[in-house]
């Protein structure tokens, strides 16, 4: 069995963010979030995996590699542009030949990997099986009517008028029988070969199209709120374990993960919390949730509940929460009754700005 993961896309729904980076290499407690699925694909006993990459390809081949320290084989197949998972599987045909394989979105975090998924799988050996979960707005997912067991029965893809609550997780697994349904079908209103359609070709051709109802916990890493949930999910399986320096006047409340080279002085950091190699902490306190990467500088400030990526400096803020501080960015404080707010913004970007 293989595995098939998407990680091109162009991560609008995270931008600024991800002008400079990929979508699927945003960090959740200081680890991408596509490393999570490449390690539950691994522990699923799958070795063989090919990457889909699009305009990321450089970021993403840095960062994977060859797959070996994933205990992988990774080979990278290329998409001119994001037409659709259906067209993944289309362009991938000569590396999946005649195998069963997983498909997974990288973007994608289920807690507790997929082993147990694909054992059912290759026991059984339906045409093909999916994930489903229950949404508060299917309308912006795939979402699929069932019978009582479970059988796929229609699929509609981000409808208007969702007919259930059961949405589409991105993890799919697949015979080659898919091979034909992704050649049968043609672009939909968005210009893109839809899995959607694919699955539904599959059930109107008469083929076994199974599902199985996610009870744990998943999330489509597509936004920052989302992205922050997973952190705090994370982080609050994460033990305690201090390798960096904490000098006398500093504190460490609850599970705090401090790697080799992280520096903590005269601050008090409450988990759970992860600060990286390289990130110095100087009289300020860290709150729980907080994911610090390697070479933050903190000083003289506050911050909980949120990601901070490498090499940024927060220096002098009394509060900051709920937040995602980008790369080499520099958080200050304004001066106190400023004539007016100055502003250099990014494409896409959100400022609140108190009255």
């Amino acid at each position: 069995m293989k595995a098939l993961v998407l990680a091109g896309g162009k991560g609008t729904r995270l931008r600024p963010l991800t002008h400079t980076s990929a979508k699927q290499l945003v960090p959740v407690a200081n680890k991408p979030v596509l490393y999570y699925g490449l390690e539950s694909i691994a522990e699923a006993g799958i070795t063989e995996v090919g990457v889909i990459v699009g305009d990321s390809a450089p970021e993403i081949r840095a960062a994977v590699g060859d797959g070996s320290a994933f205990g992988l084989d990774v080979t990278y197949i290329p998409q001119e542009a994001p037409l659709g998972l259906a067209h993944a599987v289309l362009i991938a045909r000569d590396w999946l030949g005649d195998e069963d394989f997983v498909m997974f979105l990288g973007d994608n975090f289920v807690l507790g990997g997929i082993t147990p998924l694909v054992e059912d799988f290759r026991a059984e050996r339906p045409d093909a099986r999916i994930l489903l979960t229950r949404v508060p707005d299917p309308s912006a997912f795939g979402v699929v009517e069932t019978d009582g067991r479970g059988r796929v029965l229609a699929l509609e893809e981000k409808p208007r008028v969702p007919r259930t609550d059961l949405a589409l997780v991105g993890i799919y697994l697949f015979t080659p029988a898919v091979h034909a349904a992704v050649r049968a079908i043609r672009p939909s209103a968005r210009g893109e070969l839809e899995i959607t359609d694919a699955l539904q070709w599959l059930v109107d051709s008469g083929h076994d199209v199974r599902s199985t109802r996610i009870t744990g916990y998943w999330k489509d890493t597509g936004n920052v709120a989302d992205i922050l949930e997973v952190n705090r999910s994370v982080l609050d399986r994460t033990a305690h374990r201090v390798e960096g320096f904490v000098d006398a006047g500093s504190e460490l409340v609850g599970p705090v993960v401090l790697e080799p080279g992280a520096r903590v002085i005269g601050s008090r950091v409450v988990g759970p919390a992860a600060i990286a190699a390289g990130a110095v902490v100087t009289r300020s306190r860290i709150g729980p949730h907080s994911s610090i990467a390697r070479g933050v500088h903190i000083a003289d400030s506050e911050i909980a509940d949120s990601i901070v990526l490498e090499g940024a400096r927060i220096d002098g803020v009394r509060r900051v929460a709920g937040s995602m501080i980008g790369r080499e960015a520099v958080v200050t404080p304004a001066p106190a009754a400023p004539a007016a707010h100055r502003l250099v913004i990014g494409d896409h970007s959100t400022v609140e700005i108190r009255a």
